[in-house]
């Protein structure tokens, strides 16, 4: 196959590059090939299997880097909702409906197109702890003068690990891990679900977390918290209050993830357009953690090191 000779369709944060070939996605991924192809494909499967609409695999070409899967179209949530605002309420309903069915699914090893067996990892405190290391690594040091990294990395890791401690749940739910709108698209009037490589066994909160705090996708307040109660009107044995204390943790942590990746992407990747999406990660992480007696500690450090000039700006 030529791919030269396809269609080349917009990218996504990771190392893939997708064409349309016929009524197919080729995905093609050069670096992190086991991540993006077959554990992808993996993960695809286990949705399948559960009646949940992934892409089937069609064909593979493993020593050539590529697979051929199943095309959903064009159409996200995300662009559906940005042409009619009005119908945001509906397709939340059906999100969270669909969130619901995810979280039930109990399958932890399936057969990948190699043969051999994968088994879905499970989230630990480590995990959680490098994911937010991660605007250690990449945002600190754009933003803050050398000789002030060293104390403020070393202040952050303590706040950072002292919140990952006071988290509630265990780690027994099925979570997508990156569940928000620009992750499901539309197809015969179903949603249908993407980008799962890095599905794990994790928090029940996390996926919530993704889709209500989204920084792609800005809403109120107030819907953030129709939302957040439509989803546990179906929990009625869970401890609610444990339950918003692990959404709220895993929240601000996710964002500061999302800030260091996004920094990450300008300057290891060159991919740029991720950058204007800081600011309001920014303002989901202030949300978060104003008058939040568990985030005194990190809301002053932060407010400390990152001015409202510096968390607005965002440049190459």
């Amino acid at each position: 196959m030529n791919l030269n000779k396809l269609k080349i369709l917009s990218g996504d944060a990771s190392f893939r590059k997708f064409y349309r070939h016929k009524n197919n996605i080729v995905v093609l991924s050069k670096k992190d090939t086991k991540k993006n192809l077959l554990i992808y494909d993996a993960v695809n499967k286990i949705f399948i299997k559960n009646k949940i609409r992934a892409p089937k695999l069609i064909k593979e070409n493993y020593k050539l880097k590529y697979i051929q899967i199943e095309d959903f179209g064009n159409t996200t949530v995300y662009q559906k909702l940005k042409k009619n605002n009005k119908s945001k309420i509906i397709y939340y309903k059906k999100i969270i409906k669909l969130l619901n069915t995810i979280q039930k699914i109990k399958t932890k090893r399936i057969k990948t197109f190699l043969g051999s067996t994968y088994k879905v990892p499970k989230y630990s405190k480590k995990i959680l702890l490098d994911e937010a290391k991660l605007f250690l690594d990449w945002y600190i040091p754009k933003k803050i003068k050398k000789k002030n990294q060293t104390l403020l990395k070393k202040k952050l890791i303590l706040v950072l690990k002292s919140l990952i401690n006071k988290i509630k749940f265990d780690n027994k739910t099925f979570v997508h891990r990156d569940f928000h709108v620009s992750n499901l698209m539309i197809k015969n009037k179903k949603i249908c679900i993407i980008d799962s490589q890095d599905a794990i066994f994790g928090n029940m909160a996390y996926d919530l977390a993704s889709l209500i705090d989204d920084v792609r996708l800005k809403t109120t307040t107030r819907f953030k918290q129709d939302i957040f109660e439509e989803y546990i009107k179906a929990k009625k044995k869970m401890n609610i209050e444990n339950f918003k204390n692990d959404f709220e943790i895993l929240s601000v942590l996710r964002n500061l993830k999302i800030i260091g990746i996004f920094t990450r992407l300008s300057i290891r990747d060159n991919k740029n357009n991720y950058l204007k999406l800081i600011p309001y990660a920014w303002k989901l992480i202030e949300q978060r953690t104003e008058k939040n007696k568990k985030f005194i500690e990190l809301k002053t450090i932060l407010d400390k090191y990152f001015s409202k000039k510096k968390r607005n700006k965002y440049e190459n």
